[in-house]
């Protein structure tokens, strides 16, 4: 029997297959080990295949494509209602195999290796963000105990601690004095591998001209633009700008029923380090909107009526509409632009 749909649970060393004919009857149920993947399925009449969008799934999506395979890449949380009784390997394989087939499913655009090059650089910055957060409020922690207070803001710390250091009257004991050195240059150390990780982003968004396109809109700069292109990918996989703004969750939760319309707080769902950017960039420009009156009459009346963090979020989707249509129309941002 040929195999029209086939599913797979990826997983790091053995791999579980699932295949069903065009009636649905299953015709495959087995196992392979990684080095058995790229003989079996070269041989393969072509077919469609589903995976979880999971780590490594991009990679064996385009490996299979080369086969002349049709893949399609399926969020894990729309698989789940498809798994039967207990979850083993071979149930996930045969709910993927059930779910890639459904008229109606969702599925995630796969990448290439320039996309994931890009958002690996992203991921590794935020890392690094991170640590250098971390190690300043434990430089600050520490300092405080000896009754030595600091700003607010990562700056001041490596300011603040050459004169810490040298003052002699405020009691640090001289072992204290070397570590705060030593945490002092691991937080410069840190605040250069984030430095140079910004550049990287900014030579890839200088040769890209979509992103280009989408840092002219206020809100977005290189680090947001390059973001969203490598992870949007072809924006026509959206039907519309609002597809993308609930894909990023800026929309709100609905629980409603009986025909009673119940909307709650943002639903947060999609990629939460894209939806921060946005919102960060809508924040910048609220703060200039309001320091400049007459800059926007929307924002400005948005602004005046609402709360600055809704305000922020109703921008935010805003720009992710944007950005769909920039992307998906291939059109130049005008800031001018109003519908006839």
């Amino acid at each position: 029997m040929k195999i029209v749909t086939l599913g797979i649970d990826l997983a790091k060393t053995v791999f579980a297959i699932h295949g069903v004919d065009e009636r649905g009857k299953v015709v495959l149920k087995k196992q392979l080990r990684r080095e058995q993947m790229a003989a079996f399925f070269a041989n393969l009449p072509h077919c469609l295949i589903g995976m979880e969008a999971c780590g490594s799934a991009h990679y064996w999506a385009r490996k299979l494509q080369e086969y002349g395979h049709t893949v399609r890449l399926i969020a894990p949380q729309f698989v789940k209602p498809y798994v039967k009784s207990n979850k083993n390997d071979a149930a996930d394989a045969e709910a993927i195999c059930e779910a890639v087939g459904r008229p109606n499913m969702r599925f995630v655009p796969i990448k290439n290796c320039d996309q994931q090059a890009i958002l690996s650089i992203h991921r590794a910055r935020q890392g690094f963000v991170k640590a250098r957060t971390a190690q300043g409020n434990q430089i600050r922690g520490l300092l405080s105990e000896y009754g030595i207070t600091i700003p607010q803001g990562i700056s001041y710390i490596s300011k603040r601690i050459p004169e810490i250091l040298e003052d002699a009257e405020n009691g640090l004991p001289g072992i204290f004095r070397q570590l705060i050195d030593q945490l002092g240059r691991h937080l410069k150390e840190l605040d250069r591998q984030v430095e140079v990780l910004e550049s990287q982003i900014q030579a890839w968004h200088q040769e890209s001209e979509a992103s280009k396109k989408l840092a002219q809109v206020p809100g977005i700069g290189p680090i947001t633009a390059s973001a969203l292109v490598a992870t949007i990918g072809d924006a026509k996989n959206f039907e519309n700008g609002r597809q993308i703004a609930a894909w990023l969750g800026l929309v709100p939760r609905q629980h409603s029923s009986g025909g009673k319309p119940t909307l709650l707080g943002m639903s947060k769902r999609g990629d939460t380090y894209l939806r921060t950017l946005l919102i960060h960039g809508a924040r910048s420009v609220i703060w200039h909107a309001q320091r400049k009156p007459g800059t926007g009459d929307w924002l400005t009346n948005l602004v005046a009526r609402r709360n600055k963090n809704i305000a922020a979020v109703a921008l935010a989707n805003k720009n992710a509409r944007i950005v769909w249509a920039l992307l998906a129309h291939d059109r130049e941002f005008r800031n001018d632009y109003a519908v006839a």
